[in-house]
């Protein structure tokens, strides 16, 4: 197989972070510049027609898009250790943890960097800066919850560690890349405390 990704992006964090999860071997990685518009090569949209990245294309030709589709399928592969839940009691709740994880904590965060930071200009055209901005705000009202949610339980989804927390934490990450956004600087010392201890996890670092 061969995973498709792109340095320093969000979502294909969440598949590699997943990936060193699991501990699986033998996926070949390889990078799509997205600063050079690789992701909109014929080469590649004949892959992906949508041009995102991650995208795992399969022994048999076959190419899985999507970021939670990549993880539901590796997770079919490589059960243990558990990341998606056990019986589908478990698995719908953390469902939801990580769907509010990704709808209301990682796109706004996407949100608002992409039309608000000049770096991604050339990603996001037109970009609207007013957007950028009111989305901003919405990053710090999902930030509040997720710190209320951390007050309650260790993990996102609960007791132990899941995808909720791979979703939740690439965003966090993200944020602090290129928000500047520190959950300890504005009193969310639950989420901080959280961040540091997945931050420590092997499985955080880049690949």
């Amino acid at each position: 197989m061969k995973l498709y990704i792109s340095t320093f992006a969000p979502n294909p964090r969440r598949v590699t972070m997943f990936i060193a999860e699991k501990g699986i071997a033998g996926i070949e990685t390889v990078i799509i510049d997205l600063g050079a518009g690789e992701h909109r090569s014929a080469q590649f949209t004949a892959k992906n027609p949508l041009a995102r990245v991650p995208a795992l294309e399969l022994d048999d030709g076959r190419v899985l898009c999507e970021t939670r589709a990549i993880c539901t399928y590796l997770e079919g592969l490589h059960p243990a250790p558990n990341l998606m839940g056990e019986g589908f009691e478990e698995r719908a709740f953390i469902e939801m943890a990580d769907r509010r994880a990704e709808l209301h904590l990682f796109a706004t965060i996407a949100n608002s960097v992409r039309h608000s930071h000049p770096g991604l200009a050339n990603l996001e055209q037109p970009q609207f800066p007013a957007f950028g901005a009111s989305q901003g705000e919405k990053v710090r009202e999902a930030a509040r919850w997720l710190d209320g949610e951390l007050a309650q339980h260790p993990y996102v989804a609960g007791e132990r560690f899941t995808v909720a927390d791979i979703t939740a934490f690439c965003a966090i990450e993200f944020a602090r890349g290129l928000m500047k956004f520190r959950p300890s600087a504005e009193g969310m010392v639950h989420l901080q405390a959280w961040r540091d201890r997945i931050a420590a996890r092997p499985s955080a670092g880049r690949p």
